[in-house]
């Protein structure tokens, strides 16, 4: 008689092993790469009423043409027209401050000139006024 134990201890049975539910097992290989492999093509978001897809060898997205929009050549071609005029416009911005501060600066000296010509004349018609009295 074991003092410690309890003399009805039973042996562990081993785990079972249930059957799968999954029916990956009975599907045929074709129809499982097919189906769940990693061939899963390009991927495809649709935006705004817009279709793009990735294109993988270039790492862009490429709209398709039959959502109607834009192409991806006449995107780039845009964008390009888009950066030359913002260039055009900036030069043009820095071409009339050049000439708004010339103006300001000529201005200034003609205003100078008349002063210096008015406190000339001025001086010398009341120096005459002064020797004829």
């Amino acid at each position: 008689m074991p003092l410690l134990g309890s003399k009805f201890s039973t042996k562990k049975t081993p785990p079972r092993r249930s059957t799968s539910l999954n029916n990956l097992n009975r599907l045929e290989s074709s129809i499982r790469d097919e189906e769940y492999g990693l061939n899963f093509g390009q991927p495809k978001v649709k935006l705004g009423g817009q279709e793009l897809r990735f294109d993988t060898e270039n790492g862009v997205w490429i709209t398709d043409s039959s959502s109607g929009g834009v192409s991806q050549r006449e995107f780039i071609k845009l964008r390009k027209q888009n950066q030359s005029l913002q260039e055009e416009n900036n030069l043009l911005k820095l071409k009339m401050e050049v000439l708004l501060d010339m103006l300001a600066e000529t201005t200034a000296e003609k205003h100078l000139l008349e002063k210096d010509m008015g406190d000339y004349a001025g001086g010398r018609s009341s120096s005459r006024s002064n020797h004829r009295r």
